[in-house]
């Protein structure tokens, strides 16, 4: 592999950074010529979980546009649901010489074989998005501050609640993602003290209502409701889910509803759950990632919120700590997340709470998805 130049390298990620934080400000300049030099690529592998949801489709050209942008190339990989095919994939990228390995695991605990394969093979491993669970093989952790994300979306219910008695039904991840419990741990403590004083009441986890006055659940505790509530983050599963709580659920337990939905593919299988329900008067539902379907939801008034993690963000922190490694260096850490073995050190994005108040200038007129996608805009 050849020597990186550390200007072009400079340059490169600062010519990123302009592109990709920009709001509402003039166009970026374009990177120079020779912040690009023809035959030099960036020696990183990626492989995401799989092809089949939105958001991942999202992350692959943001990693395509944000490379090529600054004249590197990069293999991406796709697991499609299966930890076998993960480990596979990341055989074959060690096979080609990669030094950096950037990986969103299909599920945390099982990505922890592809991992230590890396690392015996010399090559920095950085977890993506999702957590790499139960191994010391992990490097660094690039995410959005997922507690910050469930935090956001309970508030918004709270936010829009009034007197008592709420009826609220709680949605979660697949049991396999990390972050479906950092979600879960964000969205409760929020959450908890607004059950312990009436304002909600939980109709469709009985679990959650046995740990209701608890103000903070262990990782068991977590699991046990989320067994009871999980998605697997599958539109369908999310769906029939929905429609079994409602079919149980009395006349009584609808009405106005609150929902917190983990992110944005079951928020819409599930408000059109309840929105199909004629008892359920009116429905607040969370969600998360921005999709464009999602936001189309949102301005047609079928979702109330979403969570806006920019992947531009989060891909341009990736980059820039596998250039790091790849200069011999170490990338910036703000804090640390425990995989069950080490903390791993991390740079969590911020996230930005989008509703129909606040959709254009917050997903339009930032650049994050062009206006003609969309259709209603005011």
């Amino acid at each position: 592999m050849k020597k990186f130049r550390s200007i072009t390298l400079i340059v490169s990620i600062l010519m990123l950074a302009s592109m990709f934080l920009a709001a509402c400000g003039p166009a970026a300049t374009p990177v120079p010529e020779e912040a690009a030099p023809e035959g030099e690529s960036l020696a990183v592998g990626i492989v995401l979980p799989t092809k089949d949801e939105p958001r991942w489709i999202q992350d692959e050209t943001r990693f395509k546009e944000a490379l090529t942008a600054a004249g590197y190339d990069v293999e991406i990989l796709f697991s499609q649901g299966s930890s076998a095919k993960e480990k596979e994939n990341v055989e074959a990228l060690i096979t080609k010489g990669v030094k950096v390995l950037i990986i969103c695991p299909q599920d945390g605990a099982a990505a922890a074989a592809a991992a230590e394969v890396a690392r015996e093979a010399g090559v920095k491993v950085i977890s993506y998005d999702r957590l790499i669970r139960d191994t010391e093989a992990v490097d660094y952790y690039v995410t959005f501050d997922s507690v910050a994300v469930g935090a956001a979306q309970a508030q918004y219910l709270v936010d829009k609640a009034s007197g008592t008695g709420n009826p609220l039904y709680l949605y979660a991840g697949a049991s396999s993602d990390n972050n479906a419990f950092l979600f879960f741990e964000g969205a409760w403590n929020v959450l908890q003290p607004k059950i312990a004083d009436g304002t909600f009441v939980i109709k469709n986890s009985s679990e959650a209502v046995a740990l209701q006055d608890k103000a903070t659940l262990t990782r068991d505790e977590q699991a046990k409701i989320i067994g009871q509530v999980t998605t697997n983050w599958d539109f369908n599963t999310a769906k029939g889910l929905a429609e079994a709580n409602l079919t149980v659920a009395t006349a009584a337990d609808k009405g106005d509803v609150f929902i917190l939905a983990p992110n944005d593919g079951t928020a819409r299988a599930i408000a059109d759950a309840f929105a199909a329900d004629t008892d359920v008067t009116s429905y607040v539902v969370t969600g998360q990632d921005a999709e464009i379907a999602s936001v189309q939801y949102i301005i047609d008034g079928k979702q109330s919120m979403t969570v806006l993690k920019d992947v531009r963000t989060l891909v341009a922190d990736a980059i820039a700590a596998a250039v790091a490694y790849l200069e011999g260096g170490t990338p910036e850490e703000t804090n640390a997340y425990n995989n069950g073995v080490i903390d791993v050190p991390a740079k969590p994005s911020v996230v930005v709470t989008v509703d129909k108040d606040n959709v254009k200038a917050a997903v339009i007129d930032s650049g994050y998805w062009p206006a003609e996608e969309f259709t209603g805009l005011e």
